[in-house]
């Protein structure tokens, strides 16, 4: 016999093909999927798997942007993107493993794009 959730939004979906899901689509990981690892003492931990870094030829070229002296990657998230929590997406489009590193260098040519795998025309 199987258990029926009982929480009502987790049974709800259990009876459906749709899938939970626990980040926005705004997030870099929106659509991950989930492992479980339960601890020796019984404690359960509930993690993301792991994310890799998407080619840069995968991205739509918008725009470059020249980083100036004191700028922040969600600030120019926010200017370029209309959302600072979108500093991800350029960080993605530049192959950054640090996002911090792409705007220590006074100058540098940034890649603002569209999302990934989205192509269109720049603006």
């Amino acid at each position: 016999m199987s258990s029926m959730p009982t929480n009502p939004i987790q049974a709800l979906l259990a009876q459906t093909s749709l899938e939970r899901n626990l980040f926005t689509s705004t997030s870099r990981y929106y659509g991950m999927d989930t492992e479980t690892l339960t601890t020796a003492t019984g404690t359960t931990i509930i993690y993301v798997k792991r994310r890799f870094l998407p080619s840069t030829d995968s991205f739509q070229l918008l725009q470059l942007h020249a980083v100036v002296q004191g700028e922040r990657l969600d600030n120019i998230a926010a200017k370029l993107l209309g959302d600072p929590e979108l500093f991800w997406r350029i960080a993605d489009a530049n192959g950054a493993m640090r996002p911090e590193d792409l705007v220590a260098v006074v100058g540098r040519q940034l890649k603002i794009t569209l999302p990934q795998g989205i192509t269109g025309s720049a603006l």
